[in-house]
């Protein structure tokens, strides 16, 4: 039998569980966006594709995956950005990012065992019951760690991806890469977080580095990465309290022992 003292943990399997399925759907659906925006551009600008009046022009949308093509009167767009397949996108994005916050947060509570009497008290969902489970505080350490590795390097792999050229020359990003010659395009502005940088070239146009949603994603990965921190921290301090509540246990018992003999 484990020494290891028991205490509350919320059981996040469900959650989890969830989170993993959104996930499923969001590849899956956006696997599908992105094939309906197979030359939908050019069916546009041909005619093939009718809209509200003349055909203007062409844009793209990050999430859900579309073509958007805007005609004087109005806007069409492919089978990601309207319909039944955006609604379930933009559902299945919610419940994945509400499944991984509530995961992540769930980490830091350490909520009363279901102990008979002692159940059902406390306000809410810090009550003990079905919901909670008993693990060590040294099980928590472990899973402290591992939701912020895990979070962590999924923040760290995509801001690589978007800020690599920042590092070889913040104030030179935009001219970095590419042989320009004599007429490199300048450097206006450049930040690391959000990574992004405004370029502006000979021919006068201005130009972002990143697109705007890319350098915000990177700025919303970083939240999941600041909840499972906040929850290590909260598992080191408990397991320092553990490590000294054994030590005094110990001393006590080594006292009691020294005054029996």
């Amino acid at each position: 039998m484990s020494n290891s003292p028991a205490y509350g943990g919320f059981r996040t399997g469900a959650v989890w569980a969830g989170a993993g399925i959104a996930f499923g759907a969001v590849v899956l659906g956006s696997a599908v966006a992105l094939f309906g925006m197979l030359e939908f551009d050019e069916r546009c600008a041909h005619g093939m594709i009718t809209g509200p009046g003349r055909f203007e022009r062409a844009r793209y949308a990050a999430y859900p995956p579309a073509t958007v093509c805007e005609f004087t009167g109005g806007e069409v767009a492919s089978v990601g950005g309207s319909g039944v397949l955006s609604v379930l996108l933009w559902a299945a994005m919610a419940v994945f990012v509400g499944c991984v916050l509530l995961a992540l947060v769930a980490e830091w509570f350490e909520p009363p065992l279901d102990t008979g009497a002692k159940a059902g008290r406390g306000p809410g969902l810090l009550r003990g019951g079905a919901a909670v489970v008993p693990r060590s505080r040294a099980e928590r350490l472990r899973r402290a760690l591992t939701a912020l590795f895990v979070t962590g390097s999924a923040f760290l792999t995509y801001y690589a991806l978007v800020a690599w050229r920042l590092f070889t020359g913040p104030s030179s990003v935009c001219s970095s890469g590419a042989d320009w010659g004599s007429n490199p395009p300048r450097t206006l502005t450049y930040s690391f977080f959000p990574p992004q940088a405004t370029c502006r070239y000979t021919s006068g146009t201005t130009e972002r580095l990143n697109p705007d949603w890319a350098a915000h994603l990177a700025v919303l990965l970083a939240v999941p990465v600041l909840l499972a921190a906040v929850g290590l921290a909260l598992a080191v301090r408990r397991a320092r309290q553990t490590v000294r509540a054994a030590r005094a246990a110990e001393a006590a018992r080594a006292a009691e022992a020294a005054r029996a003999v």
